[in-house]
């Protein structure tokens, strides 16, 4: 039996094998979706990812499904119950990014829709970086930056070129499988989203 080869950041964990397999680069077009991954990257910021993966289930439970909607109208008692809550990332300003994030997501979707929003900055095109060993991998790019520096003057934060650039690869704007993983077999055929399905 022939063994998969796989981006070598998620061998030996079976959660992280299912994630890369069968989600990270994936494109998403779903507005809802968006949301939660930003929301999961902003939480891990200066940590592994790894953490955020095993705690994700828990922060869906703390945060409504992590549905902008509810959490629009968090208030501080909100705020403190999440800060005593021990199975998620117990962090005040990245819990209050979440509040604030939610808002300027709502006011974006509403205005254009956060799906067209993120994916207007390709066109729809998947941007696909041929990355053959570790030293292809890069932590941000130009277009990281810009999207970083727009989406702060719309009001997000804890959004930072870096995590912004993990956010693009995770929901599949930036493929960078390695070359060698057998995911980029049915990602090449998948060289852009359509527009008409975003909302």
């Amino acid at each position: 039996m022939e063994i998969q080869k796989r981006c070598f950041w998620c061998e030996g964990d079976a959660l992280y094998e299912e994630y890369h397999d069968k989600h990270w680069g994936r494109p998403i077009v779903d507005s809802q979706k968006l949301f939660e991954c930003l929301i999961l990257e902003t939480f891990q910021s200066g940590l592994s990812w790894i953490t955020i993966l095993k705690k994700k289930n828990h922060f869906l439970d703390a945060f409504d499904q992590l549905n902008p909607d509810q959490i629009v109208h968090y208030e501080q008692q909100k705020v403190e119950e999440l800060l005593s809550n021990a199975k998620i990332i117990r962090h005040k300003q990245k819990i209050k990014a979440v509040i604030s994030n939610a808002n300027a997501f709502i006011q974006l979707d509403e205005q254009i829709g956060f799906s067209k929003y993120l994916w207007g900055f390709t066109d729809g095109k998947i941007i696909k970086n041929n990355i053959v060993s570790k030293n292809d991998l890069i932590a941000q790019s130009e277009l990281s930056q810009r999207i970083s520096k727009d989406m702060k003057q719309l009001g997000f934060r804890f959004i930072g070129s870096t995590t912004i650039y993990s956010f693009l690869q995770a929901v599949g704007i930036v493929n960078d499988h390695f070359e060698d993983c057998f995911c980029q077999k049915e990602l090449r055929a998948v060289n852009a989203v359509d527009f008409k399905e975003m909302r």
